[in-house]
């Protein structure tokens, strides 16, 4: 984090992405999963950095640490980032190979996507500053320019151990794959940098010779603070997420004055819809206040609509048990109205960011944007939980299969054991519900503090305005 500090403009933000990682995995052996990824400024610009953190298993990848460096490629690639590579690795993390090697997904996948980004003409500039072994090595070899530090940086495929048992030549890391072997006779790099402040200037000023983005046209506004404290956020939003409150309450403390132009007001009140400002930035938000009728299912999707044709990001605010259930709502067409809402946010493709404040579960998650609706970030809240369905509901579900069952053979269950069977599942949706779960195995982007979300949100909408957006198109409504 200090090489970053140093190379960001200074005073600028630093949006960091997933820095809770791999918690409570691999027997706590990989924190963050051994690497730094984020959005930051260099020379008034936004880039995309990945930096392997050497202090972690001599920044070797376990299977998070791939999926953490493949999900920052995919933000770059989404938006048009330039992206620069801190590479200090071992490659492979060999005890977990199984998981990290041979699917489409696995490490491979990392280079993979280094050409397509390259085809897109989105630029890679990897400054190697420690080992760079093994399937590490291509991460500089692929990039459009690389930046060598002297006796401190070496890019080998196979390192002197492996040498030696091969060819039985005895050589050393510099003689290998240090600075002077590849700016002076492989050609591997391109520039020689005499310490780590010498190459993350040398970094600098690569990134100051870049074409100029060209960004979306978005009309912005001057930033305003919101007009209400954010801070009364905290005491808004309940712990107890089975508590009510209103949604509009914590809108008025995120966007710019607190200004907000609602649509349709008093229709489908349980979907609270409009326009707002975020840092000057307009936005379309769509926030929940209570569970999903057809009404406030067919509110979102015109809503959607509108902004996805005008190419107004979306903001997301989730606090969602899902869609009304019951024969008067499914002889009413919930599933249809609900589709509709999903077709609308599915293929909206102006930038979407979703915060989950609250509550995450079943269809009511792909109805606001979840992971699968390619939301350009995604983050959580530290009250949020999110499941296929509450722990209660999941236990009663799973109890009544279980009573039929018993039934059927004619076996009545005691008190004791429908105690039993619902004890463990309880307990087993309580912790797979959290968001440090959810986070550990990136489901999202991070959790932010509700006071953070004003700035990694109008981060996030000048990161995405780096890439074009294309006019809407919709399916077909089911009517």
């Amino acid at each position: 984090r200090e090489r970053l500090d140093r190379l960001f403009d200074r005073g600028t933000a630093f949006l960091e992405l997933s820095p809770f990682a791999a918690a409570g995995m691999y027997d706590d052996d990989a924190p963050g999963a051994g690497m730094v990824t984020g959005v930051g400024v260099v020379h008034s610009r936004e880039v995309l950095v990945v930096a392997n953190d050497a202090t972690v298993k001599g920044g070797t990848y376990f299977p998070m640490t791939i999926k953490k460096h493949v999900r920052a490629q995919e933000i770059a690639m989404e938006n048009r980032l330039p992206c620069i590579y801190l590479v200090d690795s071992g490659g492979i993390f060999l005890p977990h190979q199984a998981g990290t090697f041979p699917d489409r997904d696995h490490f491979g996948r990392i280079f993979y996507n280094q050409a397509r980004l390259s085809a897109l003409g989105i630029p890679q500039i990897s400054i190697v500053m420690g080992s760079c072994t093994a399937g590490g090595a291509y991460v500089p070899a692929m990039s459009d320019e690389t930046v060598i530090v002297r006796r401190q940086g070496t890019i080998f495929i196979g390192g002197p151990p492996l040498v030696k048992a091969a060819t039985g030549e005895e050589v050393t890391d510099e003689e290998l794959g240090g600075a002077d072997v590849h700016c002076r006779i492989s050609g591997v790099s391109d520039y020689y940098a005499y310490d780590d402040d010498h190459a993350l200037k040398i970094a600098r000023n690569i990134v100051e010779t870049l074409n100029p983005p060209k960004k979306f046209p978005l009309e912005t506004a001057a930033p305003e603070d919101p007009a209400y404290d954010p801070r009364e956020i905290y005491g808004i939003v309940p712990r107890d997420l089975r508590k009510a409150f209103d949604i509009r309450e914590v809108i008025a403390r995120l966007v710019d004055g607190s200004r907000f132009q609602e649509f349709k007001e008093l229709y489908g009140q349980t979907l609270v819809c409009g326009f707002a400002r975020i840092m000057g930035y307009p936005v379309g938000i769509l926030a929940n206040n209570g569970v999903l009728f057809s009404q406030s299912s067919l509110k979102g999707a015109h809503f959607v609509t509108l902004c996805a044709m005008r190419k107004i990001p979306l903001v997301f605010l989730q606090n969602i048990t899902g869609f009304i259930v019951g024969k008067q709502y499914e002889h009413g067409g919930i599933a249809k109205d609900g589709a509709k809402l999903v077709h609308a946010v599915a293929n909206a493709d102006v930038p979407k960011f979703t915060v989950i404040v609250g509550g995450s579960y079943g269809a009511g998650n792909y109805a606001m944007c979840g992971r699968a609706y390619g939301p350009r970030l995604l983050w959580m809240w530290p009250n949020a939980r999110i499941s296929v369905m509450g722990g209660e509901q999941a236990a009663n579900v799973l109890l009544t299969v279980k009573i039929k069952r018993l039934q059927a053979q004619g076996v009545a269950m005691t008190g004791k054991q429908k105690d039993d069977l619902m004890k463990p599942i309880l307990e087993k949706y309580e912790a797979e519900a959290s968001p440090y779960f959810s986070t550990a195995r990136l489901w999202d982007d991070g959790i932010l503090d509700p006071l953070e979300t004003r700035d990694a949100l109008a981060l996030g909408i000048a990161m995405s305005l780096n890439a074009p957006i294309p006019d809407y198109k919709v399916g077909i409504f089911r009517m």
